[in-house]
């Protein structure tokens, strides 16, 4: 039986997915599509509107908390409570009154995570050093705006920048704040929004100060004349690396590096540390210090803590008899981040688009800002001079015949028609005419008409002086640099951070722990045990132990500051020094080299090496006959990784690995029962260790090649039948008396 078709009225799926009995229809979208109308929004919301700094170098968040507390008169006022601070700034952000109060106390003075701090605090506000110490309550501290702080509001109410309407469209809030003076460079700030982020370092408002005016004067300034280094509110030293920083200052990206400040207390035996890096904790210090410690890496150090008090941060590390202070902290700034990186990320908002930017395109766009701003506020000076003056025209011809204005004023039967009246009878417009009529009583009389009409000519030429410096970029640049002047003047301090230049801090940077030397036997077993044994403690007990089923793979004579390296079947090498191995004896087992390295899992030891100053080659015989002869120096690395991938071909499975310091014969052996000696120097030496190497043997398809010995270590009577003269080469059958194997015979 057929169904009858649905009513109209029936409910439709797709737009009432409540119905009972009916379920919502799932519609496809792309993801791109997803993307687009969903997360891009998003993510352009965060870029614009919360995590990246503008021109004046704030991001919203800080703009709106110090707008707030410039309207709550907290600009040379008193303190108040943060609560109170913090619950009047959400009529601008309503993100939470959290977030509000966190960015009231990274701008805070007792935080202390700017050069300039701009919230005069009181209270608790935790320090930019300590991870662990949190800060008050803002019930409990209190806040005012610090006096720098007028140098962004003082053309606020001019019309120098532009105003927008809050979140919900109650009040307006400046879209940026004027500042003075380039704040964007001053004041450190980091931000991370989505596929970008920010990372600002703070510099010194003097050599700030200067080298904007140097730029204003001549665009062709050069800023690492007066833009010495970055400068930190938590001071210590930062280590001067001309191209580095000029990196830096070019394009805005790049690093450099800042270590702690330390003294050395004789008397006590003791350091102290004073100052660290910007970009760490002390708590982060003292944990790196310790596990150093733990791990047995540092034995100088008898104990660390934190003696930081009102004074401020001190680190104490109290040293044991004999131990070198230089040389402990040249280790130190090595393994800990007593010696930190700053990461350097020059990302502003420049009209709404992200753009990173090197010092001097900064300057350029601050400088273009600022002018476009000072303009606008000359504008509208002189837009109020102008109206005054129009104002005191029409005040002039009222003095022509005062009482014909009284007269009229008193013959007019309506109010309305006394505006209207007094414009016909005297040729003023209407602003003039209202003017003119709400001049009190007392002052209709000439002397007070005279006075004010003699302003005309002062105003006139304001006006005009006012006029030409808005036509005058020159005149504006002047004014510029006397505000620079006086910024300077006023909140100008000494550098906190200091500069090492390269060949002062050459000799400690270059430092590097001492290990003894003294010589050592080396014992590395088939499952990949590893053993160093002093010749003292060989003497005493030589029987090796070894696990059941394991044995003898090699061993070496060498010194405790010799490097090993060991090579996987997973073709991978790992780097290590031999004084990173306990010295112990023959009796024990050793270290395992799968876990002492930290191999991934299976992965297991085949080979290893004493490269030595890297000179020579490595020769690897591969199951399908193949043999690669690779530079030991492929294996050399500047830095110390410990971990070298690709090490060997993995084309097929390794059988051995000799180091060669100079050509010798070998003897190569089948499965077959063939055996072929040739001589080292036929084969070229490549420098990619992944290269599959050249044919020595040809092998039949079930055959492999089986092992490889040095022609003097194997029991050929007759070499020259297995001797190769080119190569690939099948080689000859091996002979029982080349074997080395005694025949039977009948008694």
């Amino acid at each position: 039986m057929a169904k009858k078709k649905a009513p109209e009225t029936a409910p439709k799926r797709a737009n009432n997915p409540n119905v009972m009995g009916l379920r919502p229809e799932v519609l496809e979208q792309p993801i791109t599509q997803t993307l687009e109308l969903n997360y891009m929004p998003y993510a352009m919301s965060v870029i614009v509107s919360r995590a990246i700094p503008e021109i004046d170098g704030f991001k919203p968040s800080h703009r709106k908390l110090l707008y707030t507390m410039y309207q709550m008169k907290l600009l040379g006022g008193a303190r108040t409570k943060s609560a109170n601070i913090v619950g009047q700034t959400m009529k601008l952000n309503p993100h939470g009154d959290a977030a509000i109060y966190d960015t009231m106390v990274r701008l805070s003075r007792g935080y202390g995570a700017l050069l300039h701090p701009l919230v005069d605090s009181k209270g608790n506000f935790g320090k930019v050093y300590s991870r662990d110490m949190a800060w008050a309550a803002p019930r409990y501290t209190e806040a005012k705006l610090d006096a720098i702080t007028a140098e962004f509001f003082r053309d606020i109410d001019q019309d120098a920048v532009d105003f927008v309407d809050n979140y919900d469209g109650s009040m307006q809030e400046p879209s940026l704040l004027p500042t003075t003076f380039p704040n964007v460079l001053v004041s450190a700030n980091q931000g991370i929004a989505v596929g970008m982020a920010s990372n600002l370092c703070g510099f010194n408002l003097e050599e700030v100060c200067d080298t904007t005016i140097a730029y204003l004067k001549n665009p062709d300034h050069d800023i690492m004349t007066t833009l010495k280094a970055p400068d930190f509110p938590t001071g210590g030293e930062l280590l001067y690396d001309a191209a580095a920083l000029s990196e830096v200052y070019k394009t805005g990206r790049g690093s450099f590096r800042v270590r702690a400040k330390w003294r050395y207390v004789k008397p006590e035996n003791l350091i102290e540390i004073y100052e660290i890096p910007y970009t760490t904790t002390a708590e982060a210090i003292i944990d790196k210090v310790a596990e150093l410690i733990k791990a047995g890496k540092v034995k100088e150090i008898a104990d660390m803590r934190d003696e930081t008090d009102l004074s401020g941060l001190k680190l104490t590390i109290d040293l044991k008899r004999g131990t070198d202070p230089d040389k402990l902290m040249a280790r130190l700034f090595k393994y800990t981040p007593l010696m930190d990186s700053f990461s350097c990320n020059f990302n502003i908002l420049i009209a709404g688009m992200p753009r990173v930017m090197g010092v001097g395109e900064i300057l350029e766009e601050w400088t273009a800002w600022r002018m476009d701003g000072v303009r606008r506020r000359t504008y509208f000076a002189m837009k109020k001079k102008q109206d005054k003056l129009h104002l005191l025209k029409g005040l002039k011809r009222i003095l022509l015949d005062i009482d014909r204005a009284i007269k009229i004023i008193r013959d007019t039967e309506e109010d309305a028609e006394v505006i209207p009246n007094l414009m016909i009878g005297f040729g003023i417009d209407q602003i003039q005419a209202e003017y003119v009529a709400d001049i009190r009583l007392r002052n209709i009389n000439k002397e007070y008409i005279l006075k004010r009409v003699e302003e005309t000519a002062a105003l006139e030429d304001e006006i005009a002086d006012l006029q030409d410096i808005v036509n005058s970029p020159k005149r504006i640049q002047k004014l510029i640099i006397g505000e620079l002047e006086d910024v300077k003047k006023k909140f100008a301090s000494p550098r906190r951070t200091d500069i090492i230049y390269e060949h002062e801090a050459e000799e400690i940077l270059e430092a590097e722990p001492e290990v003894p030397d003294y010589p050592v036997h080396l014992f590395l077993s088939r499952e990949g045990y590893f053993k160093k044994i002093t010749p003292l403690s060989l003497r005493m007990s030589s029987e090796q132990k070894y696990k059941e089923g394991d044995g003898p793979a090699q061993q070496w004579e060498a010194t405790n500051r010799d490097e090993i390296m060991v090579f996987t079947d997973k073709q991978q090498c790992y780097k290590a020094r031999l004084s990173d191995f306990d010295d112990t004896k023959a009796s024990v087992l050793g270290d395992y080299l799968p876990t002492k390295l930290g191999m991934e899992a299976d992965e297991k030891a085949l080979w290893a090496c004493l490269p030595g100053d890297y000179s020579g080659h490595v020769l690897f015989f591969f199951e399908n006959g193949k043999a690669a002869r690779v530079e030991l120096a492929a294996y050399q690395t500047q830095t110390r990784r410990k971990k070298l991938t690709g090490a060997y071909s993995d084309k097929s499975p390794l059988v051995c690995a000799f180091l060669l310091k100079e050509d010798l014969e070998l003897a190569v052996h089948s499965t077959e029962g063939r055996c072929l000696v040739f001589h080292t120097a036929v084969l070229n030496p490549k420098s990619t260790r992944s290269t599959q190497g050249v044919g020595v043997m040809t092998l039949k398809p079930k055959y492999k090649l089986e092992s490889v010995k040095p022609l003097g270590q194997t029991n050929i009577v007759n070499a020259a039948r297995y001797r190769a003269r080119s190569l690939p080469i099948a080689g000859a059958l091996l002979k029982d008396v080349d074997r080395g194997e005694e025949q039977m015979t009948l008694l």
